[in-house]
């Protein structure tokens, strides 16, 4: 028995598996390489290369492969991209996990993990954010996560589907040299690409309603978000009682000035980092509590942030090689 990752070839994705195989439990990964690397996955594990919209290709992969529980990680994450790309947003998180859910109900499949965010909370209007926040999504990428929650949350009260969904907040770091953030749209790879080029780095705006003027959020390890995943799909195997939504918060904001200050320290390459406008989507400020999710999935802040950062430039480094 296997549990299948959607977008397992991701920097986020290919870090899960990894952290399944540490324990010992079966993957295969699914993902149709718009922005993974088949590279990312290791040869011990099954790779099928194809798309979460393609409902008889997800069928024969549980059959062939004895899944009997999805890691759904696959997906568009840009939120400043959504807002130019809204349609194609709603067909690639929402479509597509309409998909997966028929699939998975067709094939009795009864367990999910659902890669979600924090982008479903909008702007919101406290300092610290719990699960039950308002939902106020302010790109059509935070709505198509928040209705992915919904979908699993009907089809709960539908089939009996036993699922939770965990909000991701901003997630660096590498938990391997060989796995790199290549993503055309974060922070850290953009940065790490244009100090690698000779280039100075540019932030997006710096007149946001914050002490320093950037945006402040939670920065969490890409290896910590993959053993929260591990303790999730551990729940749902073994019946415990598990919420249907975690935020894997770190519970302290850290803003994107201080994060240029330790890529300073940290590289050891001094810089002032042009300013560009601000991205549309983008709230001011989100910090969240983990409270929960330590509680039930394992969630702990194991990195610092200077970690986190070290970890990042040394894969980046690594894979520019």
């Amino acid at each position: 028995m296997a549990w299948l990752v959607t977008g397992g070839a991701g920097y986020i994705g290919s870090h899960v598996v990894r952290a399944f195989q540490a324990e010992g439990l079966d993957v295969v990964v699914l993902d149709n390489l718009s922005s993974g690397h088949e590279s990312f996955v290791p040869t011990s594990v099954p790779f099928v290369r194809g798309d979460v919209l393609d409902g008889d290709l997800l069928l024969h992969t549980f059959h062939k492969h004895h899944v009997h529980g999805v890691v759904h990680v696959a997906g568009f994450k840009y939120a400043g991209v959504s807002v130019q790309r809204p349609l194609h947003t709603y067909e690639q998180n929402v479509t597509a996990t309409a998909t997966l859910l028929a699939a998975m109900s067709a094939a009795a499949i009864d367990r999910i993990v659902f890669s979600s965010s924090a982008a479903v909370y909008g702007t919101p209007h406290t300092d610290l954010v719990t699960e039950a926040t308002a939902k106020s999504p302010e790109s059509p990428y935070g709505e198509s996560k928040l209705i992915g929650e919904w979908l699993l949350r009907d089809q709960a009260i539908a089939t009996g589907l036993r699922h939770t969904s965990l909000r991701y907040f901003n997630v660096v770091g590498s938990g391997d040299l060989a796995l790199s953030d290549t993503s055309p749209h974060n922070l850290f790879p953009l940065v790490f690409a244009a100090l690698l080029d000779g280039r100075t780095p540019r932030i997006n705006g710096d007149d946001y309603a914050t002490p320093d003027g950037t945006c402040v959020r939670d920065y969490i390890h890409v290896a910590d978000l993959a053993l929260s995943h591990v303790a999730a799909a551990r729940r749902l195997d073994a019946g415990n009682g598990i919420e249907a939504v975690y935020n894997l918060g770190s519970g302290d904001g850290v803003s994107v000035g201080e994060i240029m200050a330790t890529v300073r320290r940290v590289t050891g390459i001094d810089f002032t980092p042009q300013i560009g406008s601000r991205r549309a989507g983008d709230p001011d400020r989100i910090v969240a509590s983990g409270a929960l999710a330590a509680r039930d999935l394992r969630w702990s802040m194991r990195h610092t942030l200077e970690q986190m950062v070290q970890s990042a430039w040394d894969s980046s480094r690594a894979a520019a090689l």
